[in-house]
């Protein structure tokens, strides 16, 4: 008889033990990755009484995947629930079927009754006996008495405990959520001879995970993480439609460090990221930094006898100090500018992937205008079964008002020899030759080469 008793006394001491839902926020911390992930770490202060009870916490994302939750604290963690049935006047009524609710109509007339039906339309059986149908709510106000139970109005995470000690401790949880996600946009504005540019760079920090993280050392981590899809999307949550947007004048923000294969950028402040926001924050800016435009053009008409094509524009800069530069790319947009003399113009935009420092990189700012490629294959030769020669003509005509290089690239295959060139040839690797082709303003130069391939 004993031993009952004392069990139930257990069990009431373990029913009453239920803490109070959001305890003070010690320190939140927001990592987030290029690819729709965030790793949240939490730390908050609870009352914990020794022995067995139960602790919530709630503003957790609404798209957090619940089978990556840590929690630390000094104790055992003998269960973990987490409850995402949001209320909603849809589920709310129905669970309120068969039951009394109430309305007011816009002239402030109550009706009640209880409910049948709930949809577009609702159906009262009133206390005489009569029904009511109610097409359109727009011009009625609902009331009920309660928040029927298992509905919640945020998103819970549930534990039973089994604490060391009673009293205040720190409550670490962490848990990877996704909703989160970054970008770097970059800007370039070149100067009147195109050889000198400014650049800078912007994070886009975009939230859609469902709940606000404010005051959060925030961390961005740049590189390409191996993740393991999930076949069956088990905790997807609707996406938000909104959008706001926050701007920071621009400085030096972050603080760059190498990580394990990748790059962290850290915010070198708290700041806050609101739900559905995205936030633009300057990664850094610099001035005065070299480039090179160049004209390029690769050859494709092998196969058929004539083609008429344009020269891609492109700008190559060094990522070194010497250069102002000198440090990890995150991948992201750039986005081109030049003055008319008035007023700045774009002129076109390119994608950067991961680049580290002191690597090149070149950018397609768009096709020129002015200079045009006439491309011919003017015979080609089967020698034997496994010999064959052809021989082409490149016409490229400059109708700009200065001399310019075009930079010649064609693709090969197999065994190959240059037989002959108007132009001196470059081996960049076994798949491509190259062809520095210099023209005059207002003039045309021709390169012809002949190429035998043995296969």
């Amino acid at each position: 008889m004993l031993r009952i008793l004392s069990l139930v006394l257990s069990l009431v001491l373990l029913t009453i033990n239920i803490l109070a839902q959001n305890p003070e926020r010690k320190s939140l911390a927001v990592t987030v990755y290029n690819d729709d992930l965030g790793v949240v770490k939490d730390t908050r202060v609870m009352q914990i009484p020794k022995g067995k009870s139960e602790i919530r916490l709630t503003d957790v994302s609404e798209r957090i995947d619940p089978t990556s939750v840590h929690i630390k604290f000094s104790g055992n963690i003998l269960e973990q629930n987490y409850q995402y049935d949001l209320a909603s006047m849809d589920k709310i009524l129905k669970r309120y079927i068969n039951k009394k609710v109430r309305l007011i109509d816009s002239k402030g007339n109550p009706i009640e009754g209880i409910l049948l039906t709930t949809g577009n339309q609702i159906v009262l059986k009133l206390e005489s006996g009569g029904l009511i149908m109610i097409p359109n709510l727009d011009s009625y106000r609902l009331y009920v008495d309660e928040l029927p139970e298992g509905l919640i109005t945020v998103p819970t995470l549930i534990w039973l405990v089994d604490s060391k000690k009673d009293g205040s401790q720190d409550i670490e949880v962490s848990y990877q959520t996704k909703g989160l996600s970054w970008q770097a946009e970059y800007v370039a504005v070149l100067n009147s001879s195109d050889t000198k540019m400014d650049f800078n760079s912007w994070v886009s920090i975009n939230n859609y995970s469902g709940t606000s993280y404010p005051d959060a050392n925030i961390k961005l981590v740049a590189g390409d993480v191996n993740r393991v899809s999930d076949p069956q999307g088990f905790y997807e949550f609707e996406e938000r439609d909104g959008i706001k947007l926050g701007r920071y004048a621009a400085a030096t923000m972050f603080e760059e460090k190498s990580f394990f294969e990748y790059h962290i950028y850290e915010l070198l402040r708290p700041s806050t990221i609101a739900n559905n926001e995205t936030k633009q924050i300057s990664l850094f800016e610099v001035s005065d930094v070299k480039i090179n435009k160049k004209y390029y053009y690769m050859t494709g008409s092998r196969y058929s006898s004539r083609d008429l094509s344009k020269v891609s524009v492109m700008v190559e800069f060094e990522n070194k100090t010497e250069n102002n530069l000198g440090m990890p790319m995150p991948k992201g947009k750039v986005r081109l500018y030049k003055s008319d003399g008035k007023t700045l113009e774009f002129i076109g935009e390119d994608l950067i992937d991961h680049t580290a420092k002191n690597e090149k990189l070149k950018l397609k700012v768009g096709d020129a205008f002015d200079i045009v490629v006439e491309e011919t294959l003017v015979n080609e030769k089967r020698i034997s079964d496994k010999v064959y020669e052809y021989e082409y003509e490149i016409k490229i005509r400059n109708t700009k008002t200065e001399d310019i290089v075009v930079d010649v690239e064609s693709n090969v295959y197999g065994n190959w020899e240059i037989l002959s060139s108007t132009f001196k040839h470059e081996k960049k690797d076994a798949r491509t030759i190259a062809f520095k082709v210099p023209v005059k303003k207002s003039a045309e130069s021709v390169l012809n080469y002949k190429i035998r391939y043995v296969n």
